[in-house]
């Protein structure tokens, strides 16, 4: 893989999508320096008052999440790291992003939702496993009109085969994010 040092990537999708796994493995590939940001953890950060990020009344509070993370990412690629922002970061949340002065990547992993629900499952520990909010956030990566070109379809993808598309997707620039996009 190339180096990417001060660039940023959004590797997002649905619950189960892969995308931790992915983000780990292009951590390891990198040509430099290189960080994972696991948005989860900066949902955890709040430990008085949190609300899960998957109900509507958490709007407010994953606005300054979003804005939390853009600034850590920013500050990272500044340090001329690689950054990879691994999170469900749906084009609602993508203006927190939009000011940052770095090359920035948009990669939309898709697996089928039925994989989704069961590497959920599968993972057990305190993560996501009820398939209600899981099919909602699925349904809301499934049609995303002008950005769907971000999207690297992994259904029956092995953990191997996501992380070699994500590196072609990389690789070719088509997924790089345009301040218009």
């Amino acid at each position: 893989m190339r180096d990417l040092s001060g660039n940023i990537l959004i590797l997002t999708g649905p619950p189960g999508a892969g995308k931790s796994t992915t983000a780990r493995s292009l951590v390891m590939a990198s040509g430099g320096p290189a960080v994972h940001l696991h948005s989860d953890d900066f949902w955890h950060f709040i430990k008085k008052g949190a609300i899960p990020p998957y109900l509507p009344e958490a709007h407010k509070q994953n606005e300054i999440v979003m804005a939390v993370l853009a600034q850590a990412a920013d500050g990272y690629a500044r340090g001329n790291y690689f950054v990879i922002v691994d999170g469900i970061i749906g084009p609602w949340f993508l203006d927190a992003f939009r000011s940052l002065e770095r090359p920035m990547h948009y990669v939309v992993l898709r697996p089928t939702v039925e994989d989704a629900i069961e590497r959920c499952r599968l993972r057990g520990g305190n993560t996501l496993s009820d398939p209600e909010p899981i099919r909602t956030l699925h349904k809301q990566f499934s049609a995303l009109g002008r950005l769907e070109r971000y999207v690297i379809d992994t259904a029956g993808h092995s953990p191997d085969a996501t992380f070699t598309a994500v590196c072609a997707a990389l690789a070719s620039g088509r997924f790089r994010l345009s301040s218009t996009t």
